[in-house]
Parts: C-alpha cells; structure tokens; sequence
C-alpha cells in the first residue's frame, strides 16, 4: 500500500523536523523540503493509476476527452494549491498562504468555464426541444 509509505515517511521527517528545529532550523527546512520530495515521488506512481480510471469513465461514458482533461487539471490545482498553502502555514506565512488559495479557486472558476458553457448549451437544447 503506497499510503502507508507516505505515511511512513511523513513521520519519520516530521519527528526529524521536530528534534531538528531548535538546534539547526536550516537543517530542519533541508530535510522537510527532502521529505515533501519523497512523497511527490510517492504519490507519481499513484497519479497514472488514476488518470487511467478517468480515461475508462469517459470512455464508458462518451465524454469528450476535453472535459475529462478539464477536471484533471482543476483537481490538480485543487491539490497543489492545498499542498502549497499547507507548506506556507507550516513556515509561518499564513496570509501568504490565504492569498496562494485565492489564486488557486479564481484559477479554478476559469477552469470551470469551458464546463458551465457545455452545461449551458446542454440545457438550451432541452429547452428548444420543449
């Protein structure tokens, strides 16, 4: 199971951060910054994995590829938005870090766009049918 790895991991350089950070914070920032690397990496062998699922529904489904391309990327931004954000808190930045969520959900809602637009056009059809 890949979470437990993650998870291992997260503890192991979470307590090293925590023993480090009143004697050598730079050391402490290096083997954080190491840790977050390391899940990355982690969590790449995962993201394939789930692409694939995405591309089997909207085969299933008869979604355009464009739209499921669309919901890959505002959940991407979702994630590294959060994971950003979470790392900015962690080093004591918290309105930069507010400021970092703001930019991400505006950049959602543009992303979202092309989908409100298909929507639209779905229901207008309907109602021409009516």
């Amino acid at each position: 199971m890949d979470i437990m790895k993650i998870i291992g991991v997260a503890f192991v350089v979470s307590i090293a951060s925590i023993l480090l950070k009143s004697t050598k914070p730079e050391i402490s920032f290096v083997i954080t910054i190491a840790g977050i690397i390391v899940i990355l990496l982690l969590i790449l062998d995962s993201l394939d994995e789930t692409i694939a699922v995405f591309q089997g529904i909207a085969t299933a489904t008869g979604m355009e590829n464009g739209l499921i391309k669309i919901l890959l990327k505002i959940i991407g931004v979702g994630y590294v938005t959060e994971f950003g954000a979470g790392i900015l808190n962690d080093f004591g930045s918290s309105s930069i870090a507010n400021k970092v969520i703001l930019g991400g959900k505006i950049t959602i809602v543009l992303l979202s766009a092309p989908i409100f637009e298909n929507l639209l056009n779905l229901m207008s059809g309907f109602l021409k049918v009516l």
